[in-house]
């Protein structure tokens, strides 16, 4: 029978089995069997029990010391207590019954002298780890013959991810059923077999066979190899076969221009030199705008480090080419903030049609959901005529009803907030494709970029603007009454400087479940692997605590969130921007480029319950002017601990790239590709972005070898199929999300 990778496990395990298998997501043949052993268990090798956590699901292979059987004084019933060892600590097994009969099965198996593998939830009692009524497996049961238990403990025992319903061995017998009858036949290889030979790798057959049931840890390891690089192998193809496709796409050329044009005037009125940095990304930007095949660029950058400058000199030169250009940012309250500055600093050159107007100026033109009838007509209207050189908008911009004399270039702010559908919208207002400028503000190291940008052209601004000051950060323990009244203190005297701040809190409402999301933003970045916690803070509720607390008395505090109505946030803002409420208690609705340059301090409640990016972000909305930034990381957590740790690390520096990094090594990948695409926590299974650089780099090579022969991967069907899977599987955003 012909093996069908998308049978349900149902039919091939029984619904016991299969309700327990899909517990962790595996629900078909093809998932089960790349769901792959965390680790192994050499024979005679038994778990350090010293290691175990509280609250963690475990599988310990140990051996039985004692079993006993009492009546317990305390209730009704009876109690088994079994001590395992690992030859130096021991853990306690306990299982409850309404009397010892109930117990005896267990009794009778759990005997003096046997090695087993034991599967529970650690819970300390007394002090003390234990396992309550756990699972277990014995190396020595269960075989059809001593030659085949001799076979089997002569063998690393796998040690699979596992849950309360189904336990590792559970799953190792169910991977035996699944893979026990199938031939290399039934699995074409996604590794087409000249690049098996050029790296020395087995097929997938072989892979499959030995990091399942591996005859030493050394096959295990070299099979884990081999699919970490298919796993390269079938994401780098996808990419690098989406970039192929759109090089070969046809667009409009916008060459640079002479003197007189908006981009030199633009150039010739700043106040202030451009970076190195800033003119060499301007450089590569401006010689893809001039090619006649769409631009496809990802302008990454630390906070500060002068992207929307970067980005406006390229709207300039396709404005003066003749051309639109279109800037797509995430919430309303930021197209407004790009709106506003971008009129700002192009002055007269913005003042097309008006008093004062320079001769060749255009129009910068907002459209939000938000606008009036009227407004809203207008700004179609000059969207449509072309009289707006640059539109700056929300996802309003995605209408039906938009449309553009010449879109030439589509500026992308925070590429993360956007998916494919999204950019493909906008992409499709204009008769070619235009060209197309992605710029994030969260710095990710170049492996990262390779695997998430990998259809993108990367350019990285490192160097910050002279003038910018630095940002100075402190860990405040929010327990301690003495440490919270000095801070205030310290916002008082910004605030008698004439200096603004910022208070930033996780939810809106004291009454909400969770985090606040923002103008259909991303939820805040929540850790939770710290256990349990208070409540997390909430706008309202400090806001009103604020209005009480004697170091600020008298000073105006407004409340901005992601609930409130669009006028009411430019009110807001308005009011915070002006100083007639200097102190804005906020969601992280302010998190990436709001602008204020009077905001030099700012107070982060549970920052312990943020990413680390996140917190750079925020971090990154004061000290934006001539004044020094002060940032207090207010934490419940305590000293000592992961999480207290991770706010250490990230007072010590304000390197951008360096924290990235650090995020990356605290936290999964999937937080970084983005969870919520596949409903796993990492949509890859074996590839870590940072550890496996070089595996990356050669699968990347080897993709665009195979590209350059045949765009469509159909030479290698194996190839083409395991993409085509891989893109079922996860959601195509993970293909644009940083």
């Amino acid at each position: 029978m012909t093996f069908d990778p998308e049978a349900p496990l149902e039919r091939l395990v029984g619904k016991r089995t299969a309700d327990g298998l899909k517990t962790l997501g595996l629900t078909t043949a093809a998932s089960l069997l790349r769901h792959y052993p965390r680790r192994y268990a050499e024979p005679g090798e038994l778990t350090d029990l010293g290691s175990l956590e509280n609250g963690a699901h475990v599988t310990v292979m140990a051996r039985i010391v004692s079993t006993t059987v009492r009546q317990m004084r305390a209730r009704h019933g009876a109690l088994l207590e079994t001590r395992v060892t690992d030859g130096t600590r021991e853990l306690s097994l306990t299982f409850f019954g309404k009397s010892s009969g109930f117990l005896r099965s267990h009794e009778s198996r759990l005997v003096p002298g046997r090695t087993g593998l034991f599967s529970g939830t650690v819970q300390l009692y007394r002090g003390a780890p234990q396992l309550t009524h756990p699972d277990y497996w014995f190396l020595d049961e269960d075989e059809e013959s001593a030659e085949e238990a001799y076979e089997r403990t002569a063998r690393p025992s796998p040690i699979y991810p596992a849950s309360t319903r189904i336990a590792s061995w559970k799953v190792a017998n169910a991977v035996g059923v699944v893979l026990g009858p199938l031939t290399a036949e039934d699995l074409p290889d996604p590794v087409p077999a000249e690049l098996l030979a050029k790296h020395g790798y087995p097929s997938l057959f072989e892979s499959l066979k030995s990091i399942h049931t591996p005859a030493t840890v050394a096959d295990a390891h070299k099979a884990r190899a081999r699919l970490r690089y298919e796993e390269a192998l079938v994401l780098q193809a996808e990419l690098v076969r989406r970039r192929a496709l759109t090089v070969d796409l046809p667009a409009r050329a916008r060459p640079r221009t002479g003197g007189g044009t908006l981009l030199a005037e633009f150039d010739a009125a700043l106040p202030f030199a451009l970076t190195d940095g800033q003119r060499a990304v301007g450089g590569e930007i401006a010689a893809d705008l001039e090619r006649p095949h769409p631009m496809q660029r990802l302008l990454q950058g630390d906070v500060g480090s002068g992207k929307t400058i970067v980005a406006l000199r390229a709207m300039l030169q396709v404005v003066d080419a003749g051309g639109q250009a279109a800037l797509l940012a995430p919430t309303e309250v930021l197209a407004a903030q790009h709106a506003r500055t971008i009129t700002t600093m192009l002055g007269p050159l913005a003042q097309e049609g008006m008093l004062g107007g320079a001769d060749n100026a255009t129009r910068v033109t907002l459209l939000t959901g938000s606008l009036g009838a009227a407004a809203r007509k207008e700004a179609l209207l000059d969207a449509a005529s072309g009289r707006a050189g640059i539109v700056v908008g929300t996802h309003a911009l995605l209408g039906e009803k938009v449309q553009f004399a010449d879109l030439g270039l589509v500026v992308v702010d925070e590429q993360h907030r956007f998916g494919v559908e999204q950019r493909d919208a906008l992409r499709n207002r204009a008769e070619v494709a235009p060209h197309m400028l992605v710029m994030t503000a969260t710095p990710i190291p170049r492996t990262v970029a390779m695997t998430v940008f990998g259809d993108l052209e990367v350019s990285t601004l490192t160097e910050v603007p002279a003038g910018r000051t630095p940002v100075t950060t402190h860990v405040a323990l929010a327990d301690r009454p003495r440490w919270m009244a000095r801070v205030w203190q310290i916002v008082r005297e910004h605030l008698d400087a004439g200096e603004l701040a910022y208070v930033v809190c996780p939810r809106i409402d004291p009454d909400d479940a969770g985090a606040a999301d923002d103008d259909g933003g991303e939820p805040v970045d929540v850790d939770e692997s710290a256990g349990p916690r208070p409540p997390l803070r909430a706008v309202l509720e400090v806001a009103e605590q604020l209005a009480a607390e004697p170091a600020l008395g008298g000073a105006g505090i407004g409340v901005m969130h992601g609930r409130l109505a669009p006028a009411d946030k430019d009110r807001v803002m308005t009011d915070f921007t002006h100083g007639r409420s200097p102190v804005l208690v906020s969601t992280t609705v302010i998190e990436v480029g709001v602008d204020v340059p009077a905001a030099t301090v700012m107070v982060i409640f549970d920052a312990d319950r943020f990413g680390i990016s996140q917190l750079h972000q925020l971090r990154g909305r004061v000290g934006r002017g001539d004044r020094p930034g002060t940032c207090f990381l207010v934490t419940s957590a305590e000293e000592g601990t992961p999480s207290f740790e991770r706010l250490t690390r990230l007072a010590a520096t304000t390197d951008g790239f360096e924290l990235a990094q650090l995020d990356l090594e605290t936290r999964s990948e999937g937080d970084v590709l983005g969870a919520s695409q596949s409903g796993r926590g990492t949509s890859l299974r074996l590839l870590r972005v940072v550890r496996d650089a070089d595996v990356i780099a050669r699968a990347r090579a080897d993709a665009e070898g195979l590209v350059g022969q045949d765009p469509t991967l159909e030479t290698w069907p194996g190839l083409a199929a395991a993409v085509r899977a891989r893109l079922a599987e996860v959601d195509p955003e993970f293909l644009e999300r940083a």
